[in-house]
């Protein structure tokens, strides 16, 4: 077992070999709503449901009482989050929680510019980031942070923190450690507006008395199976045999826990990576029938690829394999994909493509999600101009 700290670095080596930092937004898309309805701060908000239910300034704001439906929770405010609502969770659920907490519906456009825009101001700071969706980031500060000082990365941290204010209006909070995993574990111990600085010689303090759970890698299932085998912590799961964990885990999934654990990643922050696939997908407030809802379907499925083109063209890219999701009321879930004889990002021929796809399936049951996807993805400005004459397709027949 671990009774003391790590090895004790010599005083001529800097408490941070490398300064990697997480910068995670505070409640984002609550927060964004906060900026359009300033009135709400410090009342429990929750974002979800239909677009349908939004408010305009001076009216009435519904609460959570009043939803009848299954939209679940994108994310909620900290006022929110103190009755036990989370992302995630079903809106319905959330109700029974905090009946009294006002429901904003999600507005994807506007978190998507709010993303840009901190974005660009951190870049204008620490050119060095991976993107890692639309509210976090992966920094490397180490350049900024030459000695690797706990207080040069703190400063450097506060510099990030006010960019971000005065670009966006918005708060966030930033974990710095000497590799990816650590930093991400640290954004999220002093949130909202928090800084964590992290270094190897406070990993027993400020790390090992965590759930193991809070470990990103570590999923419900793992974390429900350390439990019943007498490992809550991650000081428990650093202290344990790594040849126990292998048995018990796998060979290299047990190896990981144990090096996770005990604070090591060497993964680099990776500025430039290519996607694999662009998606976009909708689950529906009812269960909608192939046939008698046809002119609905119709319609969610056009606006579904005329934001999956939009998405391409924002990103640059074209693709050439088209997938379609969709989920039943019984919950079972098909895909299928066609590949187009050259790359598209054009709505309508991916719009007939995905309807290909969709004739392969057996439209027997009510729909309870639809979705579209793009992948074998190229960059937009490597492909010869060619663009395939628009084909209309119905969806379901």
């Amino acid at each position: 077992m671990h009774n003391g700290a790590p090895e004790v670095f010599s005083t001529d080596m800097p408490a941070l070999s490398r300064s990697i930092a997480h910068l995670d937004m505070d409640a984002f898309f609550a927060s964004v709503e906060l900026l359009r309805y300033p009135q709400l701060r410090g009342q429990p908000v929750v974002v979800g449901g239909r677009r349908a239910s939004a408010s305009t300034a001076g009216q009435a704001f519904p609460s959570l009482r009043d939803y009848v439906g299954r939209g679940v929770i994108t994310t909620a405010t900290y006022e929110a989050r103190a009755f036990g609502v989370h992302s995630g969770m079903g809106l319905m659920k959330a109700a029974q929680l905090a009946p009294d907490a006002l429901l904003l519906p999600a507005d994807f456009e506007s978190y998507r510019h709010y993303s840009r825009l901190f974005k660009a101001a951190v870049r204008e700071i620490a050119p060095k980031v991976e993107d890692r969706g639309i509210d976090e980031i992966y920094l490397d500060l180490t350049a900024l942070n030459p000695d690797g000082t706990a207080d040069g990365a703190r400063r450097v941290a506060l510099r990030l923190q006010q960019a971000v204010t005065d670009a966006t209006g918005l708060s966030c909070s930033v974990g710095v450690a000497p590799n990816k995993l650590l930093a991400k574990l640290c954004s999220d111990l002093d949130k909202p507006a928090g800084i964590t600085v992290v270094t190897a010689a406070d990993i027993p303090a400020r790390i090992w008395p965590l759930p193991a759970r809070r470990i990103n890698g570590i999923g419900p299932k793992a974390a429900a199976r350390l439990e019943s085998l007498g490992i809550v912590t991650i000081g428990e799961l650093a202290a344990a045999d790594p040849a126990w964990l292998q048995d018990r885990f796998g060979e290299r999934y047990g190896v990981w826990l144990h090096r996770a654990a005990n604070g090591e990643d060497e993964r680099p922050v990776v500025t430039e990576s290519e996607p694999k696939s662009v998606s976009r997908e909708t689950t529906f407030e009812r269960d909608l029938h192939p046939r008698l809802d046809k002119s609905d379907l119709s319609q969610h499925f056009t606006r579904l690829c005329e934001q999956l083109a939009a998405d391409l063209a924002r990103k640059g890219y074209v693709g050439k394999t088209v997938g379609l999701k969709l989920r039943f009321d019984n919950f079972h879930t098909v895909t299928r994909d066609q590949t187009l004889a050259a790359p598209t990002g054009d709505a309508a021929v991916i719009r007939r493509a995905a309807g290909e796809c969709a004739r392969r399936v057996p439209l027997e049951r009510r729909i309870r999600l639809l979705g579209v996807r793009i992948s074998a993805l190229s960059r937009r400005d490597a492909i010869p101009e060619h663009t395939p004459p628009p084909a209309q397709a119905e969806l379901f027949v």
